[in-house]
């Protein structure tokens, strides 16, 4: 399971290095495409193919599925974690992400998100602050 937050240096060559509980996690290919909140989701492998495969069969007739999977699918790319255990981000992303030099890796369950730090700090106070609020909705819904 992927958990834990880390903060993490983009180098000059956009180069990523992964925290090593994350690697024995990930494998040696991992998938990193556009997420939400304006953040980077990083798959492994196999996972990611069960992702697009479940996206490739959302009816096409609708066009927020449309979105959704040229969202995912479009701006995806396939990399290797490198002996050092970095991955190369590909500017598209890094530009979508907004990353400078310092990032934060946060694991979150099946995937690891990437953050430019900033961003993951203001959307980490916001999140604290209602989590009483989303404590109550996901009691609603029987899971706590």
């Amino acid at each position: 399971m992927l958990i834990g937050e880390y903060q993490h240096v983009l180098d000059s060559k956009k180069r990523l290095s992964l925290p090593a509980k994350f690697r024995r996690e990930l494998g040696r290919k991992v998938v990193v495409t556009r997420g939400l909140d304006q953040c980077l989701f990083m798959f492994p492998l196999a996972s990611w193919r069960k992702i697009a495969e479940r996206v490739a069969n959302l009816p096409v007739g609708q066009a927020d599925t449309r979105g959704m999977s040229r969202f995912l699918l479009a701006g995806a790319a396939e990399t290797e974690i490198d002996a050092a255990g970095r991955i190369l981000l590909p500017e598209h992303l890094k530009a979508f992400a907004g990353l400078g030099s310092k990032v934060v890796l946060a694991g979150v369950s099946d995937r690891v998100e990437i953050w430019n730090e900033s961003l993951w700090s203001e959307y980490k106070r916001r999140i604290e602050k209602g989590a009483d609020r989303m404590a109550q909705t996901l009691g609603e819904l029987g899971i706590l």
